[in-house]
């Protein structure tokens, strides 16, 4: 018989070449500590190799936080005042030289700690000073007008292109605070965020943040499609260089080339993650106040393993926090997906929740050894936090003076993948087992699960009735029930929970026929504590 995977339960390029006479600009010990002198001069070939050199000298040195010496008209801004101050368009870097612009981000409120951009382009590395003129002071703003010196840099900055129409340069991507970036498709709208590396997520000792220190821009020839980014990332365990290959379109992807290098003992690494808010959704019991039936970046985390099975795992919201793992080899593919994608679904008309992207992460050069793919989950009361994030952690080790190399593909999305060709789940109710009325119900912890499936071999007008395959690791299930949905719009698969204990019940489900998986595996981990009596 075929078997599903249960989840464990943890716990709570450059277009332009440069002239080998090309160096990069030497850096300021207090706001970018480097340990050994400038590096020699470089070339298109040699600039990545000279990043990471650079990383790994970091790695070889003491820790020191980047320099916090913002002026106090600038560390003292307020959200409102931070948001009045604007780029100007007119002003972007690289405008009427390629199709993409840069727009930067101006320092202060939060964001406390510049970074260093430097501009690769006619042949020369030359880096970008901080200027006042290339932003609008309104409002409140206005005293902060001309805070900055030359040496303090900027927050961060944006990637336009011509995303969505041929005359307008929309956002593409927009790095901005500690290792943060997110990415949009064509006809997306922001919503999750990536992340260059998450370093002891949901421990007990405190997550660390790795921050990217600074970075190289590389101009685009005029009617190239496709852009290079390299990063220099640092935190207190661990250093990196990055490369960065933005392609934009329909599915914007973004092929990464991380190298690390430990500084200290890493307790968890967390490679590729990425960052999503799930505030409810219909598969939870509902306790909040709202007129929309939905708000979340993304309502799932799939995962396609090493072995050939995809698993859809429906996301929550606490009340707790909530770690999930996915075991196995290297995975083919994992992310977080926003599958529902009407505006009825949400019926929020701002916030364009139905227009969020996916993220898919695929790992290239093969083996990355053996893992796991982890979910975080935790509870929050406000769709202005994320709460849930997912990365791979690799089983080995990262210990102090250690190399690693990790290179994969980032690909946004709408709902679902071309190479999902089996049934996905549509939708998870759950809901107390009991008659309305009943004049002896049952105890509210007897659960009653309905999961719908749709697509793949299931949407043939004339398919087979499938046969639903129930795995518990706790508790006992029954009355299982698989049968199809109105106007051919899928099958329906319900059963019955009956919990032991307090204990939490990993579940999973799929459909098959004459031992034929016909769907991807719905993944669910249920705690009886989150039924309220």
């Amino acid at each position: 018989m075929l078997r599903a995977t249960l989840p464990l339960i943890v716990a709570a390029a450059c277009d332009a070449p440069l002239r080998p006479d090309t160096t990069v600009p030497q850096r300021d010990a207090a706001a970018n500590p480097s340990p050994a002198a400038p590096p020699a001069p470089v070339s298109a070939a040699t600039l990545f190799e000279d990043v990471t050199g650079l990383a790994r000298e970091l790695a070889r040195a003491a820790y020191r936080p980047p320099g916090g010496n913002l002026p106090p008209a600038l560390a003292g801004l307020d959200y409102d005042q931070y948001r009045s101050i604007r780029f100007r368009p007119e002003a972007a870097l690289w405008r009427g030289a390629a199709r993409f612009e840069l727009q930067l981000f101006h320092p202060g409120f939060i964001h406390r700690e510049p970074v260093r951009l430097h501009l690769v382009e006619d042949g020369r590395i030359t880096r970008v000073p901080f200027d006042a003129t290339l932003f609008r002071y309104e409002g409140r703003a206005a005293p902060a007008a001309g805070a900055g010196s030359p040496d303090l840099g900027y927050a961060g900055f944006r990637i336009h292109y011509p995303l969505n129409d041929a005359a307008i340069k929309d956002e593409l991507a927009v790095f901005l605070g500690a290792s943060y970036f997110r990415l949009l498709g064509r006809g997306h709208v922001y919503g999750l965020s990536s992340r260059g590396l998450a370093v002891d997520t949901a421990l007990e000792s405190g997550e660390e943040f790795p921050v990217f220190r600074e970075f190289w821009l590389v101009r685009p020839a005029p009617e190239a499609t496709t852009a290079t980014v390299y990063a220099l990332l640092d935190s207190p365990s661990v250093s990196g260089a990055y490369r960065f290959d933005l392609e934009p379109g329909a599915g914007t992807a973004v092929g990464v080339d991380a190298r690390l290098f430990a500084r200290a003992d890493v307790a968890k690494l967390g490679v590729a993650p990425m960052s999503s808010m799930f505030l409810y959704g219909p598969n939870r019991l509902a306790r909040f106040d709202d007129f929309r039936g939905r708000v979340h970046d993304s309502d799932g985390l799939l995962v396609h393993t090493a072995a050939d099975e995809w698993i859809w795992r429906p996301l929550g919201n606490g009340p707790d926090v909530q770690v999930s793992a996915f075991p196995g080899g290297t995975p083919r593919g994992f992310g977080l997906v926003q599958r529902a994608r009407r505006f009825a679904d949400y019926l929020d008309a701002e916030a364009g929740y139905h227009r969020r992207p996916s993220e898919w992460i695929v790992p290239l050069d093969g083996d990355w050894g053996g893992g796991r793919v982890e979910l975080l989950e935790y509870a929050v009361g406000s769709e202005f936090n994320d709460n849930v994030a997912a990365y791979w952690v690799p089983d080995e080790p990262f210990g102090a003076g250690d190399e690693r190399r990790y290179r994969y593909r980032i690909v946004m999305f709408d709902d679902r993948l071309a190479a999902q060709t089996l049934a996905a789940v549509e939708r998870t109710r759950i809901g107390w087992d009991a008659l309305p009325g009943a004049h002896d119900p049952p105890p509210r912890s007897r659960r009653r699960f309905v999961v719908d499936f749709a697509g793949g071999a299931l949407s043939a007008p004339d398919a087979p009735r499938p046969i639903g395959v129930l795995e518990a690791s706790a508790g006992e299930v029954s009355d299982l029930v698989v049968h199809p949905l109105p106007d051919g719009a899928g099958w329906r698969a319900s059963f019955r929970l009956a919990p032991a204990g307090r204990e939490p019940v990993a579940l999973s489900l799929y459909l098959v026929r004459d031992d034929r998986r016909l769907s991807e595996t719905w993944s669910y981990v249920w705690h009886p504590d989150h039924v309220r009596q």
